[in-house]
């Protein structure tokens, strides 16, 4: 809403009152202007907590197994952090965020891609072995 919209609607009165208004501390922390702003941060608050836990994920396996492993849930956190902060920085219009997110997007997918189909070949190769030795 613009601020002829706004003054049309409410009057002179309630938009200086509004415009005179200190944001409130949280706002310019995170430097939004809405609730509605809130919830995007949210989003990219989240994606990058999913993004360090596919990190922590990653290293708590190899530690465990000590040698290094990429389980699988480090592709699902990376796709859905990678996702979360996509969108967040298209939110932001931020050209640097997007561009850094858009290929690990892609590489994300088509790792767990790969994932699904050697299990799917592994699974049809012990299918076979087990027909074959029945015979």
């Amino acid at each position: 809403m613009s601020a002829t919209d706004f003054k049309a609607i409410f009057g002179e009165q309630a938009y200086t009152t509004v415009a005179a208004q200190q944001p409130s501390h949280l706002f310019r922390v995170l430097n939004i202007t809405s609730w509605g702003g809130l919830l995007w941060v949210s989003i990219g608050f989240f994606g990058q907590i999913a993004f360090t836990g596919r990190t922590l994920v990653q290293w708590l396996v190899s530690e465990k197994r000590r040698e290094s492993v990429v389980p699988e849930l480090f592709w699902w956190l990376s796709l859905a952090g990678g996702a979360m902060l996509f969108t967040y920085f298209v939110w932001r219009q931020d050209f640097v965020g997007v561009l850094g997110q858009s290929s690990g997007v892609v590489i994300y997918a088509r790792n767990l891609r790969l994932i699904y189909k050697a299990r799917r070949r592994a699974a049809e190769a012990a299918h076979t072995n087990l027909a074959t030795s029945v015979r």
